[in-house]
């Protein structure tokens, strides 16, 4: 059965505006204008970063198990057995994400794992961690780490029987998420990465992670040139895909991003939606990054 994301009359619309021109999650380092301390800084855990070495260069994801615990548990399993090595990117589309993580090459194919239940949107309690940046009427904006999420206001947790509210990751540039067929616990193995936003798959598609180095690699795949965007000559691959956590020390590429918990982020956002006014989306929030250690391998 082919695994695929959303309906063609989407996939094939074109995006505009400031959200497309934004490369959020994409820097390598912190704005060169903004002097950042030490304690501004969070430390992307190692368990939770995945490194997706490509024939385009690297791409580094921040997983969130807080959002979607069992994609996210399937992405380790996955990569700890070797099995996106060689997978191509099979449907590429400009203006809107990059598919990959069939074995066949021709979104037929899948894990032999057993598909998995969905999870469209989470339950957030206090220990969650979450950084609101705009409170719309009966709604907060903002951050969970590095994923771009809305939810409820957290006044709601004094309502709910189990003290935690709903939330969902809102679908920027870079934010990764799982394909499927129309059965929503179908998703499996096949995963996106977006090149821009595109808040239409909210609440539609699990989201298990997002980009935090590497849009422009995402950016840079091949677009497909079959029907409904397949690609069908030549197409980009993963050369490698590991948990960073299973990479040698002298191996393992070290990612920093701006602590969503701290003033500086504050400042930073406060900005944005000063500059962006009416128009502000989550989207606009690019998170400073630094990435240091070990560099991709040689292709």
């Amino acid at each position: 059965m082919r695994t695929t994301i959303i309906a063609t009359s989407i996939m094939l619309a074109g995006l505009s505006g400031p959200a497309q021109a934004q490369d959020a999650a994409a820097a390598t380092t912190a704005d060169a204008t903004v002097a950042y301390a030490p304690a501004d800084w969070r430390q992307v855990p190692a368990d939770n970063l995945l490194v997706i070495d490509t024939n385009r260069g690297r791409i580094l994801v921040e997983m969130a198990p807080e959002a979607a615990p069992l994609h996210v548990e399937r992405m380790r399993v996955l990569a700890r057995r070797n099995f996106f090595d060689g997978i191509v990117f099979h449907r590429v589309i400009e203006g809107f994400m990059a598919q990959t993580g069939d074995p066949l090459g021709t979104g037929e194919g899948q894990s032999p794992y057993p598909d998995i239940k969905a999870e469209f949107t989470f339950r957030r309690g206090p220990e969650t961690p979450f950084a609101s940046v705009a409170e719309p009427a009966g709604a907060a904006l903002g951050f969970l780490n590095s994923l771009p999420i809305q939810t409820q206001p957290t006044s709601v947790m004094a309502t709910t029987a189990d003290g935690r509210v709903h939330g969902w990751g809102a679908y920027c540039p870079g934010v990764a998420g799982m394909a499927r067929d129309d059965a929503p616990d179908s998703a499996n193995s096949q995963f996106f990465l977006m090149r821009a936003a595109y808040p239409a798959l909210d609440k539609r598609y699990t989201v298990w992670g997002r980009v935090v180095s590497g849009l422009d690699v995402v950016r840079a795949i091949k677009v497909g040139d079959g029907e409904n965007g397949a690609v069908t000559a030549d197409p980009d691959r993963m050369i490698r895909v590991r948990v960073a956590a299973d990479l040698a020390l002298a191996d393992r590429p070290a990612v920093q991003v701006l602590d969503a918990g701290t003033a500086a982020f504050r400042t930073l956002a406060q900005g944005v939606r000063a500059d962006r006014g009416a128009d502000f989306s989550i989207c606009d929030i690019d998170l400073p990054v630094q990435v240091s250690g070990a560099a991709a391998p040689a292709v």
